[in-house]
């Protein structure tokens, strides 16, 4: 071969090797770009009309195939390269070894920054991109090749049959975790509000209904055994859609009235508390632990906007709507935010006071804090659940590290709390 090559023009060697050096890079280029491309990416890419991506993608499947025509195609480049460098380094410098050891480590240098680190460096940069133009010139050379390949991998197969290694077949499912941590990584892509409600929805798996109910103490109820000057006075000042009704006893709920359609009855003088009745529709109870997304398809299924939350022994604990759900994914839209201000508050000395029924996740969310959600929800539940007592005086104390000091406190639990800000949290 040297031989040959010694009759060629040396202008025409130097483009030969040139050429080659080239070629070898190109696979290089390639090889990178296919195994760094994001699938998910490829196919999105694909179903928008993009053909070289859905080339790649089909290529991408049988990666077998891929790397045996790109590691092939590179090393036999880069086993005549030295070769033909060699060749024309005798020939235009004369034999000697100087001339080939001089020649020899031109050529591995020429290799590694050419033919290798270069192009893997450029094929990582921006692999699909890569990916979806280079896979029209490497099918051409899979179907080439396709002998030599069904001999490569079919030997490849049987070696690792010999020891005992399982060719595992692709799966391009992704768990959870990834998926989150692949919208962490969209922050050029996707605003903040959108991967935080992204983020929202996978944190619903672990979510029930205690989490995002009213409780009971706040949950507004139409008593119908009042005068009924009292009970058009509270329909008239009410903000909610709806109502849960009972007579007399504030723990037995006989049903939910539309606010609505009970306003649209004030201006009849002979208004009735039969009228009212009349609207009731009977209330849905759900137990309690049942799981924020079931609620969710809940809703949908029965086209139902609110239900009554129970425990074991069937007495309310609270209440829970569609909204509540809605607001856990998209933040808070209504005009009350539990027991909070819409927004935070910390003072200038880095405290800021709670109310002991606040809820944790809404002072997490509002506050950007970090306190414990697997055990009590509320601000009050978590200090008596950490000093296993209600205080008797005045105590601060160290959760998640946040130093809470109680302010308030009576013999049912604590009433206030003034939060200090930690240094990680800024204002």
């Amino acid at each position: 071969m040297s031989t040959f090559f010694d009759d060629w023009p040396t202008f025409a060697q130097i483009g030969l090797v040139v050429f080659l050096l080239a070629l070898s890079g190109f696979f290089s280029m390639s090889e990178t770009s296919m195994l760094a491309s994001n699938r998910h990416r490829l196919r999105a890419m694909a179903s928008s009309g993009h053909s070289g991506a859905a080339l790649a993608a089909r290529l991408i499947k049988r990666i077998d195939s891929l790397l045996s025509v790109l590691l092939i195609s590179n090393n036999l480049i880069n086993t005549i390269l030295p070769i033909l460098v060699t060749s024309l380094a005798l020939h235009l410098f004369g034999n000697s070894g100087f001339v080939l050891s001089i020649a020899t480590l031109g050529i591995a240098l020429l290799i590694i920054v050419f033919s290798e680190i270069t192009p893997k460096v450029i094929g990582a940069a921006f692999p699909e991109k890569i990916a979806s133009h280079v896979g029209w010139f490497i099918l051409p050379l899979i179907y080439l090749l396709s002998p030599l390949l069904w001999l490569i991998n079919n030997f490849v197969s049987g070696l690792m049959h010999l020891l005992g290694l399982q060719n595992k077949p692709d799966t391009s499912a992704m768990s959870t975790e990834e998926l989150k941590s692949l919208v962490l990584e969209t922050n050029h892509f996707v605003s903040n509000h959108h991967r935080k409600i992204l983020l929202n929805l996978f944190n619903l798996e672990n979510i029930s209904v205690d989490d995002v109910m009213t409780p009971r103490s706040k949950i507004e109820i139409l008593d119908l055994s009042r005068p009924i000057e009292e009970v058009i006075r509270q329909l008239e000042t009410c903000y909610h859609n709806k109502l849960p009704v009972c007579t007399s006893d504030l723990a037995h709920i006989t049903g939910i009235l539309s606010v609505r359609k009970a306003l649209s009855l004030l201006g009849n003088a002979n208004l009735d508390y039969r009228d009212f009745y009349e609207l009731l529709s009977d209330p849905y109870f759900i137990p309690s632990g049942t799981p924020v997304l079931q609620q969710m398809q809940f809703f949908q299924d029965n086209q139902q906007r609110l239900s009554l939350v129970v425990d074991e022994y069937g007495e309310v604990l609270g209440l829970v709507t569609f909204e509540d759900i809605v607001e856990e994914l998209i933040g808070e839209f209504t005009t009350s935010f539990s027991n909070l201000s819409n927004e935070p508050q910390w003072l200038d000395d880095g405290t800021y006071v709670a109310t002991g029924d606040t809820n944790l996740r809404d002072l997490n969310r509002l506050l950007n804090l970090t306190l414990p959600l697997n055990g009590p929800k509320t601000l009050n539940g978590l200090l008596l659940e950490e000093l296993e007592a209600i205080p008797e005086h005045d105590v601060s104390i160290k959760v998640a590290g946040i130093v809470m000091e109680i302010v308030q406190f009576n013999e049912q639990g604590v009433k206030t709390v003034r939060l200090h800000r930690p240094l990680t949290v800024s204002k």
